[in-house]
């Protein structure tokens, strides 16, 4: 024990006498540990002295600084003096942790001075590690907000850690040893309250550890990151930091650091990755949404700084497993950071990298079957969009596009709501719609018509795999095949027919995207680009793959679709009776699909009309200055003369356009073709309209059928051409897509008469010309596709070659006088004949598709007020005095009041509140699904203001108000909803079956 001087103070001599004598301090290795003995004495009298702890901390500072500066200078007595005293201070800490604050400012401006001066020295910094960790097991945090030099002392600590976990050396053992000792002290700073109690200084911490717990996983492949992933999660946390929260901080326990043996096998990159990947977790499972976002942000800011993004694959990995680690309610700020991200990227066109990564990142989280609830997946779809279409506007064959599409159609195996999958389609085809007809602000070098192409193209792909990959959810879902996100079993909806479910099948999660929402892409089978009309059709036929049902099921367990009689309940048979007769949502999109198909075969010219363009102050689709829109043609310059505005998942062409668009196509379709009408559509559309045409007929045999019958007996009267040796390439290509669309009818519906008709006209040994319709990949963003002329010039075709007219009156008696036909229609032949033969236009199919779809909506809304009546208005009357008191007629006559007149009570003291509201009629409403028949007799409005009670006749007159007593013509109740007209009320008098 060394000798002091006799006025030496008591807490230097208790420092003092930890240390072995100095003979001794090169032999007291390789532990380097004070006396036992004498260390319990100075932290006895700390803890009982509380006062005396500053001293001893600023005594133990004065040391480390002392031989931290003598050890850098290879003092090797120094340093042994050095890793005794870092002991002593960690000992300090941990028996006197109630007061750990007066000790702090000295505890980390010791570790700071060491690792600054010896961090190359693992030994040492890994007993100044110990220390570190000690002070992060037992504090709160507070000092750092608070105290400037002890946040800069623990911001250098944190610097110096993060460095060491990714150190990089000649020497791949003492990397991997450097970085355990530096991740050693980042876990425990991750599993402690000093990260998450600073608010102010919570993005300076995580910025500065995330590239340490980053860097290690990137050297090492995916697969292996998985393996220790799984060990993590098995075991996800260690001894000493299972106390952690579980514990209160008094009665936790302080992990020491510990360097590897020389002379034994090296750590391995693998345990330093186990080690990173136990710290991420830890991170991101104790953070919040916000601490979860700075924590993703600062993983992008590391990757950038890094220019690692061509590992698209670790990025992903950590996106998802950041994902996964952070808690459930906070896991969607992981994507919506991404897409933030990626947002800001949008105008980056050198480095194209990191968009990309980010749009994988992004694609990741969300085919990942991790839970995103919370998650706006409106928002991230509609920023998805506007990424894509800005990109397209600099650059139609932008790199990024096809990553964009992933995402978008990623985002259909998360659903957590019925209407979820249709709101985001929904959204979709809004933005089509405008693309469709406003196009877009193309750059300097780029093509108008070329970029408006592209985003067309790019927004169906995106909406093809988006649908794909919901309904592959659901398969997987229903079926137990595959674990995705949690949430209630949602049953789809029955807007468009009755379908029947198999026994014993779970109910998909979602409702299809109704035809409705859908009507109005159908203009895009007569778009003027052919890339545009084929991506289309490969789209509509997917859509009535996976997202029409039909009216019945039509399969039998042998795999057959056979079609079945109607159901035998009463409901489901009227239901579907009603459909087929009156109609439907589908119903209406086949009219309209019906009428533009008959429209690309014969029109001459397609696409909307030729526009000029100007600058204007107006936004377009794409977040540019769009330009206005000059109309070339006045007789219809009413229509395009009002833009359309740009509204969010309500941006939709009015009908009325819709129905000028379709008259300029009309415009150039022939009553008859003859072979000088010139065509503009290309054999391969007569393939994709002959596509179209048997999915239509397949999977929705009677709408199909109704719809499809009077389409297919116009088109044949079209090409009653005199010329009966001339067949020009136009005229076969038709007569081959009729005989092959009766083909399948016949089929279809067993009809071998419908059959020999067909076979009279089909020459033998003729092979089918039509090209077939190119398939799209769900969620790929692929060229655009090449098409089949039609021979242009003198060229015709041979009769003995060509498929004959087909005789009009043969096939539509075929049809009618089909037993199966008849039974699935409920029509008798004369009923099929009627419908069959009634005059059929492009037109008349369009305009009773737009009308009927209005007159729909305005039922619907006139019908959802039809349950009110069902209720005494009376009983609905609700107080609300603090809105009656405002100047005007806002309350109505309830029990409230005659409990008042029957009480003998005056009136309140707001005359205001003595006047009841007008009133808003449902009687004159017609009903939706009767029609005029139920129309229940119109009710005027009754405007009237309460008087003041003071008698007999107040409690007459509240009833009166009530409605009950016996009117003149009606006796029911009349409704307080009623409309206020503009007409008088009824001089009809009130006869009460009282007398007063």
């Amino acid at each position: 024990m060394p000798m002091h001087l006799p006025f030496t103070p008591n807490h230097i001599q208790l420092i003092s006498a930890c240390y072995p004598p100095n003979a001794a301090l090169l032999t007291a290795g390789p532990d380097y540990r004070p006396n036992s003995q004498e260390l319990s004495r100075m932290t006895y009298y700390a803890s009982n002295k509380s006062g005396k702890i500053n001293k001893l901390a600023s005594e133990l500072e004065r040391r480390v600084k002392t031989d931290s500066r003598k050890a850098k200078g290879g003092n090797i007595r120094a340093r042994a003096s050095l890793l005794i005293t870092l002991a002593i201070i960690k000992a300090l800490a941990i028996e006197c942790r109630r007061d750990l604050a007066l000790l702090t400012g000295s505890l980390l401006a010791s570790v700071s001075v060491t690792l600054s001066a010896l961090s190359s020295d693992l030994e040492v910094a890994a007993r100044a590690g110990s220390v570190f960790t000690a002070w992060t097991t037992y504090t709160d945090g507070h000092l750092i907000e608070v105290d400037q030099h002890v946040a800069q002392d623990y911001m250098s600590c944190l610097q110096i850690f993060s460095l060491m976990g990714r150190i990089e050396t000649p020497d791949r053992e003492v990397t991997s040893r450097t970085r355990l000792v530096g991740l050693a002290a980042l876990t425990s700073v991750v599993t402690s309250e000093v990260l998450y109690n600073s608010t102010t200084q919570l993005k300076m911490q995580i910025s500065t550890l995330i590239p340490a717990l980053l860097i290690p996983l990137l050297d090492e492949d995916v697969i292996q990151l998985e393996q220790e992933a799984g060990k993590v999660k098995e075991q996800p946390t260690t001894a000493h930091m299972s106390e952690f929260r579980n514990r209160p901080a008094m009665e936790r326990r302080a992990a020491s650091i510990h360097i590897h043996v020389a002379g034994e096998d090296g750590p391995t990159s693998r345990e330093v990755a186990n080690a990173a990947i136990r710290a991420l977790s830890h991170l991101f499972g104790h953070s919040n949404g916000g601490q979860a976002a700075i924590s993703i942000q600062a993983a992008i800011d590391c990757f950038n700084d890094a220019n690692t993004w061509d590992k698209t694959e670790h990025c992903s990995w950590v996106a998802v497993h950041a994902a996964e680690w952070t808690q459930y309610q906070y896991r969607y700020a992981i994507p919506t950071r991404l897409v933030e991200c990626l947002m800001q990227d949008q105008d980056t066109s050198k480095n194209v990298s990191r968009p990309q990564a980010l749009a994988a990142m992004i694609t990741a989280v969300f085919n990942s079957p991790i839970p995103l609830v919370n998650l706006s997946t409106s928002d991230i779809i509609s920023s998805l969009i506007t990424v894509a279409l800005r990109r397209t506007s600099k650059d139609p064959e932008d790199a990024l596009l096809p990553a964009i599409v992933r995402s978008v159609s990623s985002l259909g195996t998360h659903v957590y709501y019925a209407e979820q999958i249709q709101d985001l389609a929904g959204e979709l085809i809004s933005r089509l719609v405008a693309v469709e007809t406003t196009g877009l602000l193309a750059g300097v070098k780029c093509d108008n018509n070329k970029t408006r192409v592209q985003a067309i193209r790019c927004l169906l792909a995106g909406l093809l795999g988006l649908i794909h990959s919901a309904e592959v959810h659901d398969v997987t879902d229903a079926e137990g095949q595959k674990s995705g996100p949690s949430s209630p079993v949602l049953g789809r909806s029955a807007d468009y027919g009755t379908a029947e479910h198999k026994a014993g099948a779970k109910a998909p999660r979602r409702r299809n995207v109704a035809p409705d929402v859908w009507q109005d892409t159908v203009s895009l089978l007569c778009d003027s680009d052919y890339s545009v009309r084929a991506d289309y059709s490969a789209t509509l036929v997917s859509y009535f793959e996976r997202e029409i049902p039909k009216l019945w099921d039509v399969t039998d367990t042998d795999g057959v679709k056979r079609i079945r009689p109607l159901a035998e309940e009463p409901v489901q048979q009227a239901n579907v009776h009603y459909a087929v007769l009156h109609g439907d949502n589908t119903t209406r999109l086949l009219n309209s699909i019906h009428a533009h198909l008959y429209v690309l075969a014969t029109s001459s010219n397609l696409g909307f009309p030729s526009v000029n363009t100007a600058p204007s102050s107006r936004h377009s689709v794409n977040g540019d200055i769009a330009p206005s829109t000059v109309v070339t043609d006045e007789s219809n310059t009413q229509d395009l003369t009002d833009p359309l505005p740009q509204i969010r998942r309500s941006l939709a062409i009015p009908r009325t356009r819709k129905l000028s668009v379709m008259q300029r196509l009309l415009q150039h379709v022939p009553s008859k073709l003859s072979a000088s009408t010139p065509a503009s559509a290309t054999l391969s559309d007569y393939g994709n309209i002959l596509a179209v045409l048997t999915t239509v007929f397949t999977r929705l045999p009677v709408r199909g059928l109704l719809t499809g019958v009077p389409m297919l007996l116009a088109l044949n009267s079209t090409i009653q051409v005199e010329e009966s040796d001339v067949v020009t390439p136009r005229i076969a290509a038709v007569r081959e897509l009729l005989a092959s669309s009766w083909t399948t009818l016949a089929k279809v519906w067993e009809c071998p008469e419908l059959l020999d008709v067909i076979s009279k006209g089909t020459p033998s040994g003729v092979e089918n010309k039509l090209p077939l319709l190119s398939t799209l990949e769900a969620g790929e963003f692929g060229p655009q596709q090449n098409f089949v002329p039609l021979p242009v010039g003198p060229e015709t075709v041979s009769v003995e070659k060509a498929y004959a007219l087909l005789d009009q009156e043969a096939l539509m008696l075929a049809i009618v006088s089909n037993k199966t036909i008849q039974d699935a229609t409920g029509m008798d032949r004369q009923g099929l004949l009627r419908k069959f033969s009634a005059s059929w236009s492009a037109e008349s199919a369009f305009r009773e598709a737009i009308d009927a779809t209005s007159t729909n909506a305005d039922l619907c809304r006139a019908d959802a007020l039809a349950p009110l009546v069902k209720v005494p208005p009376a009983f609905m009357h609700i107080d609300n005095l603090s809105r009656a008191s405002l100047a005007r007629s806002t309350r109505g006559v309830g029990v409230t009041d005659l409990r008042e007149a029957l009480e003998g009570r005056s009136s309140l003291s707001n005359p205001n509140l003595r006047e009841t509201a007008g009133s808003i009629s449902t009687f004159d409403h017609t009903s939706a699904t009767h029609g005029d028949a139920l129309k229940l007799t119109p009710v005027r409005s009754r405007t009237s203001q309460r008087g003041k009670i003071g008698g007999p006749g107040d409690v007459k007159d509240v009833l009166n108000k009530l409605g009950i007593g016996k009117t003149n013509g009606v006796g029911m109740l009349r409704p307080s909803f009623a409309m206020k007209k503009s007409e008088q009320r009824s001089t009809s008098t009130v006869v009460p079956p009282y007398k007063t």
